[in-house]
């Protein structure tokens, strides 16, 4: 099995942290993002759109990460990150729809504007910035309500929901945006339980 993607990648993350729920070992293949290799040919034929993950599994190759991520708890053995209740995966499929349509993309442009341009010497924009970090706040106003008495997005497990989560949560620190989350007591005692697991440790050391 092998996995083609950046070990910086927020989406790369989030299947390399189901691997390590699950105990399995994938080779990662090297997708040098800085110099554009997703956009080469040889890397086009796995993924038509020239991002990062593509899973290949002998001949079987799969792209898109919360299509991966699902795969990965289906295929192999180990504890269960989907759950079996319907309601609890109800839920679980809500909270992968908020973070793809609502969270991911100001998270990841404050941290493009904050880090990333900074980075290649650029000046970032604090407009972009104030922007997205409202959008943020708000998809992080209904999970601080959400997470009332639960441990977890989907409930009382552990899921996919909460590693899909995890990067973009991971870039608001990076980003000097941690306030964001500090500053709301159910999604800091949040983060702080999922950002501990073995799982994430390994990922992100």
């Amino acid at each position: 099995m092998k996995i083609y993607g950046h070990p910086m990648s927020t989406c790369t993350r989030k299947v390399l942290t189901v691997l390590a729920e699950k105990g399995h070992e994938a080779q990662l293949v090297f997708v040098d993002l800085m110099k554009g290799a997703q956009k080469q040919p040889d890397y086009l034929a796995r993924h038509p759109f020239g991002v990062v993950p593509v899973l290949e599994d002998e001949d079987f190759t799969l792209y898109e990460s919360r299509a991966i991520i699902r795969y990965l708890d289906q295929k192999l053995p180990g504890a269960p990150l989907t759950p079996t209740e319907l309601k609890a995966r109800a839920l679980m499929d809500q909270w992968l729809s908020v973070e793809q349509s609502y969270f991911a993309t100001p998270a990841l442009n404050i941290c493009y504007q904050r880090v990333l341009l900074p980075a290649q010497g650029k000046q970032g924009d604090e407009s972009i910035v104030q922007t997205a970090k409202a959008e943020v706040a708000k998809a992080l106003d209904v999970v601080e309500k959400a997470m009332v008495g639960h441990e977890y997005l989907a409930g009382s497990s552990f899921s996919l929901a909460d590693i899909s989560w995890m990067p973009y949560l991971q870039c608001l620190g990076m980003s000097k945006a941690g306030e964001l989350i500090a500053d709301r007591p159910n999604v800091a005692a949040w983060w702080k339980r999922i950002s501990t697991r073995p799982s994430w440790v390994k990922v992100t050391s």
